[in-house]
């Protein structure tokens, strides 16, 4: 079964991957001290890096674009809660607000 990571800004847990679950979902469930405010991907609080698995997850949404520059996408940072698992696999991503 494969896992997803999660770092908050001091916990980290793991949980099997599902499908159909944004990330900030999964980190709201592991109970981690994940930044976020509005959940709907105009705080950008939820910012997080991808680190393993960008390609399990949904295209980068136009909320994203609107908050974000195609420079930070190719770094693999997203908003965790824009950014939703299609595909299990091993998912691993940090939280890193930009303040």
């Amino acid at each position: 079964m494969a896992t997803l990571q999660l770092k908050g800004r001091t916990l980290e847990a793991s949980m099997p991957v599902r499908t159909g679950v944004t990330l900030l979902q999964a980190a709201m469930e592991l109970k981690l001290d994940w930044s976020f405010n509005c959940s709907r991907g105009s705080c950008a609080r939820c910012r997080c890096l991808v680190e393993e698995g960008a390609e399990l997850l949904n295209d980068v949404t136009d909320a994203e674009w609107e908050r974000m520059d195609e420079a930070e996408f190719e770094q693999g940072f997203r908003l965790g809660c824009q950014a939703v698992i299609e595909v299990e696999g091993p998912i691993r991503a940090s939280n890193k607000p930009y303040f």
